[in-house]
């Protein structure tokens, strides 16, 4: 009787372990899933200018003259 416990106890625990397993894998599929890693962040995996050029042109917006319909803004 006390074999039959123990194989029944162990048993259990086997597929305990495997469903805690199973929602691990689950919950970390979900994380993936919301988390796209292709995604490039900005800043990272940028090459960087071999010349010293500046980065940002100097300068106004070439659009911040005019307004959204093509005519010039009133704003000085």
């Amino acid at each position: 009787m006390e074999t039959f416990v123990t194989v029944v106890v162990i048993i259990l625990v086997i597929i305990a372990g495997m469903v805690l397993i199973h929602r691990l894998n689950a919950q970390r599929d979900d994380r993936i899933g919301a988390f796209h890693y292709s995604d490039t962040l900005p800043g990272i995996g940028r090459r960087t200018r071999k010349s010293p050029r500046a980065a940002v042109p100097k300068g106004p917006p070439a659009d911040a003259a005019h307004s959204e319909d093509g005519e010039p803004s009133s704003r000085p």
